[in-house]
């Protein structure tokens, strides 16, 4: 298993230091959460301002939520790679560094194309950050406890979701988009201050092997687990990417109620990550399963609801629930990827963001053909269902390890 960085809790370390206590790590590396889950869920709420500000269609608009989703899936592997021997605390440093200059390059992008190559630049450290944040989390914890500090990391995004969205969507409606992304900067170079001056600096790791780590993740099980999430994760994203679209040309909503409805998206997922971290920590894999079909569920309700703002709310909050998937997958990547923890912590978020190309998309193609807004709810039913059935392979594969080792 590789190494993580330990940091002691409160009182003093064996060189009379006061050291840190690992409840302040958890908000430091939430904060960078927070910072992160609001570029990448705000710029979804963004669309319609991007289209119109760009002069773009929607769903070409919706290609910076590719970029995006693109630059993560190349970034996390290739970072965690290189930085394979690094310290985590410079790795942190580093990563929301490269943060900062995307989201300021955003801001003041001067053409579509300039857009999409800043949001792919934005990308690049978004899992990186979150799988070397989460090994950290893990680390402070007894193992019986490991998802629910994930979820302390990944419970910045979410809460960005409830608050720092919303905030930004305002921003956006108040005073342009651009702004939106200035907030964002603003954010991550408080997180990286932060973790310049707080976080303990951890030593380097020289017997590291990036090609132990690469071997590591022939496991069939890793993948299969990566493939729930690429899969699974996708409907949520389907229609979280219109969802202020389908507010504003199916629904007719006041304007105000497009931060409204994200900040209800934001609780549920909020919720749905703490729900699933406390059973996951007892029982892993049915909560995979269980969460996605309420997710399935919710999705297939979701066409039948756009015609009513109040009608669509507990389908939005279920359906952001449904997001505390991604905490879980991350902590069962901890347990089947022996030896390769940092480079499947991050592939992790590759997966989830490969969702975040594939929902949209899909979605848009849906749009585009005339199958009228509400098809993406049905779009993202079956790529839930489809991560359900990725699921079940990974439950055969489970239990029939478990029979050849029972078997001798």
């Amino acid at each position: 298993m590789t190494e993580t960085p330990t940091v002691q809790r409160a009182g003093t370390s064996e060189s009379g230091r006061a050291s840190i206590h690992p409840a302040w790590i958890f908000f430091i590396l939430a904060m960078g959460g927070f910072a992160i889950g609001t570029a990448e869920f705000a710029a979804m709420s963004l669309v319609p301002m991007i289209s119109h500000d760009m002069h773009v269609t929607v769903p070409q608009a919706g290609h910076a939520i590719i970029a995006y989703a693109v630059g993560v899936c190349v970034g996390a592997p290739l970072i965690a790679l290189i930085g394979a021997k690094a310290s985590r605390k410079l790795m942190l440093i580093g990563m929301t560094a490269l943060y900062v200059l995307g989201s300021a390059l955003t801001a003041v992008a001067p053409s579509f194309s300039w857009l999409l190559l800043f949001r792919f630049i934005s990308g690049l450290p978004h899992g990186a950050y979150f799988g070397t944040a989460g090994i950290v989390a893990a680390s402070l914890v007894p193992e019986r406890q490991r998802t629910q500090a994930v979820a302390r990391v990944v419970l910045g995004l979410t809460i960005a979701t409830i608050a720092g969205v919303p905030l930004a969507n305002g921003l956006g409606l108040l005073l342009g988009w651009r702004w939106a992304f200035v907030l964002i900067a603003a954010l991550a170079f408080a997180t990286m201050m932060l973790v310049v001056v707080f976080v303990p600096a951890d030593p380097a790791r020289p017997d590291a092997n990036a090609l132990t780590e690469l071997r590591a993740m022939r496991s069939r099980q890793v993948w299969l687990t990566l493939g729930i999430g690429v899969i699974g994760f996708g409907g949520i994203f389907c229609v979280y990417t219109y969802l202020a679209s389908i507010l504003q040309e199916v629904t007719h909503a006041q304007p105000i109620m497009v931060p409204v409805m994200l900040a209800v998206f934001g609780v549920g997922m909020t919720v749905g990550t703490m729900a699933c971290a406390w059973a996951a920590d007892r029982k892993m894999m049915p909560t995979i399963g269980g969460t996605l079909l309420v997710n399935a569920a919710a999705l297939a309700g979701f066409p039948g609801s756009i015609h009513s703002v109040w009608g669509m709310m507990p389908i939005v909050f279920m359906i952001g629930c449904g997001g505390g998937l991604g905490t879980v997958i991350q902590s069962r990547l901890l347990s089947v990827a022996v030896n390769a923890q940092a480079l499947a912590a991050a592939m992790n978020q590759s997966a989830f963001n490969l969702a975040n190309a594939i929902g949209p998309w899909l979605g848009g193609l849906a749009i585009s053909a005339g199958w009228g807004w509400g098809s993406v709810g049905w779009v993202g039913c079956a790529l839930a269902m489809g991560g359900f059935t990725m699921w079940m392979l990974s439950l055969s594969d489970e239990r029939a390890a478990a029979r050849r080792r029972a078997g001798g």
